[in-house]
């Protein structure tokens, strides 16, 4: 997923920070703002709607 969001956000993108961890958590956060969060959730989250997510966010610089 790291891969896919920075080939496609290049330069939009100022930090990604990848935090290992157990127990199948998997979260995405933009500015502070949780997008997902596969503990809420139950399923790990779909690619193309992570894009999507952070398109948003980054369209509306919020």
């Amino acid at each position: 997923m790291a891969a896919t969001l920075l080939t496609h956000f290049k330069q939009k993108i100022g930090e990604l920070k990848l935090i290992p961890a157990g127990g199948g958590c998997f979260e995405l956060s933009a500015g502070g703002k949780l997008l997902y969060s596969k503990l809420q959730t139950g399923t790990f989250p779909d690619e193309g709607a992570m894009v999507d997510a952070i398109a948003e966010r980054v369209k509306g610089g919020r």
